[in-house]
């Protein structure tokens, strides 16, 4: 037997990671804090420990089958009947942090759904351009999309469409520690009050609502209740959850594109419509004269309604007599 696979209680009580874990890797034990005991419906975040403590609160210690370093990851084989296979996962995120994920082939699978994106265009556009606010580090490139951006800093959102320079519709991108940290700050508010002052907004998240009620910072029932509140505030600013970053980056296209679509059929109808009531107030001015003609020379006319052919015959001819 290579050895035990030894899960513990955290004794640092400042740690964000309860529980710190063991692995008996061939050359020397990997020590590691870890956000739960196994992942079961998510990953689990891990991060390096620095040293296993003298008296360790001892949750869980179970014989290793196997325990293996292949590339950037670490296959672990428990010897037991059930949650016996996982694997920890080496990488980088932002700004070149090391961080560690603990899954399984099931949390693997969920974390990266099987599903084949659409390359249509969005609402049919052939010359859509999504304009990309300069202030994102790690912008959505839209390289499996049918689409054109541009880099401009933006007063509301982090992707939007621009038309004569005006901004016209946006998404602002979250993640969920991103959208944990502006809700409990309060900023949120603020964020939503510049999105529903355009004519198209919305608010997507690079995870499941799930995820919402397995925080381990913040209360579940906090994030939750604040985005109720805040979606019955700005009901006309959506907020949707996507599993993943790449169907966050699918959805933002499909909004802007639908968005765009909806804003120049209502300037296209705005423009046909502004038109009307001035025919219809040239038209009535117009039997407005007929009817004051016609009785100052004692023909009968109703106060309603069309004026007789006659009557505007009548009317015609004696105006091009005057001229």
């Amino acid at each position: 037997m290579p050895g035990e696979f030894v899960v513990a209680r955290n004794p640092d009580p400042a740690s964000t990671l309860p529980y710190l874990l063991r692995l008996p890797l061939p050359g020397g034990d990997v020590l590691l804090k870890a956000r739960d005991v196994w992942p079961r419906a998510a990953k689990v975040y891990c991060h390096r420990a620095e040293a296993w403590p003298a008296w360790a609160d001892i949750v869980e210690s179970v014989p290793v089958r196997s325990c293996l370093r292949r590339g950037a990851a670490i296959d672990l084989v428990l010897d037991r009947g059930r949650e016996n296979r996982s694997q920890f996962v080496l990488t980088h995120v932002r700004g070149g942090r090391e961080a560690i994920f603990w899954q399984t082939a099931r949390t693997a699978k969920q974390a990266r759904p099987a599903v084949d994106l659409p390359t249509a265009r969005a609402s049919g556009a052939v010359d859509l351009e999504i304009v990309v606010d300069s202030h994102e580090r790690y912008p959505y490139t839209f390289g499996a999309q049918q689409v054109g951006t541009r880099r401009q800093a933006l007063p509301a959102g982090d992707y939007g469409i621009v038309h004569e320079g005006r901004l016209l519709a946006a998404v602002e991108r979250k993640s969920l520690d991103d959208l944990v940290s502006t809700l409990t700050s309060g900023k949120l508010k603020y964020v939503l009050a510049e999105l529903a002052a355009l004519p198209r907004a919305g608010l997507v998240i690079e995870d499941r609502w799930s995820a919402v009620f397995k925080l381990q910072r913040v209360r579940p029932s906090v994030v939750a209740e604040g985005l109720a509140e805040a979606q019955v505030r700005w009901p006309q600013v959506p907020i949707v959850f996507c599993e993943t970053r790449p169907l966050a980056q699918e959805w933002t296209f499909r909004f802007l594109g639908a968005a765009r679509a909806a804003i120049l059929e209502d300037a296209h109808a705005t423009s046909r419509l502004a038109a009307l009531p001035r025919v219809e107030q040239r038209v009535s001015s117009r039997s407005a004269a007929i009817r004051v003609w016609a009785r100052a020379r004692g023909l009968a006319v109703s106060d309603r309604g069309r004026v007789a052919g006659s009557v505007v015959a009548a009317y015609e001819a004696d105006q091009g007599s005057e001229r």
